[in-house]
């Protein structure tokens, strides 16, 4: 194996890594995310209920997260 391909093996690793590593976390807040509102619905007493604000507010948060994340895969622009 010459240093080239050890090279290209070494970058496809970590983007392998990283993407493992952001599906990890993705998963963890999610589920943390869950269990918060599950948390919230059996202090309540019963069924999830979430208003029509609430939603749209959670809705607007996703998107502002979104945003900033495809923000980080933008090139700079000075």
């Amino acid at each position: 194996m010459d240093s080239e391909e050890l090279m290209e093996r070494q970058d496809e690793s970590w983007k392998s890594r990283l993407l493992l590593a952001g599906g990890v976390v993705g998963a963890l807040t999610g589920l943390g995310v869950a269990y918060l509102m599950v948390q919230r619905a059996e202090r309540r007493g019963g069924d999830l209920e979430l208003s029509s604000g609430e939603g749209l507010r959670l809705g607007l948060l996703l998107l502002g997260m979104l945003r900033q994340v495809a923000d980080l895969a933008s090139p700079d622009v000075e």
